[in-house]
């Protein structure tokens, strides 16, 4: 089984649970560097952004089967706070510190330059080399997004993206390049990097927009965890009530 989604009772107990079902235990064991991806675009709590109690699940089951050194990456979004400071602010910082492991900010991690001339938007890309020297966990929130219809797995990479090569000339979003043709850009990003497996977290969910608006009523009350990362956010679409053949990011890639 390559995906599963289960009920939410508990972080750790759902993410066991759903960890087990794909026999994630399995992949852990021979990793030696694991990073763990969350969706901190700012500061604000969850579930705009991803619970550190949910990251900290997903690290005790990594532990329990391997020895690989573990990371806590993100690169922020909003222009006016660094990653260290979201970090601190919503306790990723203390819960690091507990668990032995380290943060990396993304946004001034050393860099290696991509190519690929079958990339519309990013012909060229450039990405931190820790994204190519670990197996990467992406552990997003379920949001409904203004611009790319919804936000999961495959767009949590643009943490990856440094603002240095993609913060645009407005200044107001340290990756606003993304912004123009969102679907595309994303679709070109996954192209030179997707994660080795997800862990969505969908216990509540956004329904309206990615930033702020009402919560999902009832809460969505899942856990999806699996190694496509197009079916993950497949899934996690239509948790949302939405049709994935809409979200282009998703249907360019999608993989049955």
């Amino acid at each position: 089984m390559d995906l599963v989604t289960v009920d939410f009772t508990s972080f750790k107990n759902s993410i066991n649970n759903a960890l087990d079902a794909i026999n994630a235990r399995d992949h852990l064991s021979s990793q030696t560097a694991i990073l763990i991806k969350p969706n901190l675009i700012n500061s604000s709590p969850h579930p705009i952004t991803t619970s550190p109690e949910c990251c900290e699940a997903v690290i005790e089951y990594i532990q329990k089967y391997s020895q690989a050194e573990i990371v806590i990456a993100e690169g922020c979004g909003e222009a006016n706070i660094e990653t260290v400071e979201v970090f601190k602010i919503l306790g990723y910082t203390a819960m690091a510190e507990k668990l032995g492991i380290s943060l990396v900010d993304l946004n001034y991690a050393p860099v290696k330059t991509l190519k690929n001339p079958s990339c519309s938007v990013f012909p060229e890309m450039y990405l931190p080399e820790i994204a190519f020297t670990h197996y990467i966990i992406s552990v997003p929130v379920l949001k409904v997004h203004s611009l790319a219809g919804m936000t999961g797995t495959l767009k949590n990479m643009m943490g990856f993206a440094p603002p240095k090569y993609y913060s645009g000339s407005s200044g107001a979003w340290k990756k606003s390049v993304f912004h123009n043709n969102v679907q595309q850009s994303i679709t070109d990003l996954n192209r030179y990097l997707i994660p080795d497996l997800s862990v969505m977290d969908c216990s509540i969910g956004m329904a309206e927009f990615h930033l702020g608006g009402a919560h999902c009523d009832p809460p969505v009350n899942k856990i999806i965890a699996g190694y496509n990362p197009w079916k993950v956010d497949r899934k996690a679409t239509e948790l949302l009530g939405l049709d994935w053949k809409s979200v282009g990011h998703i249907a360019n890639g999608f993989k049955s």
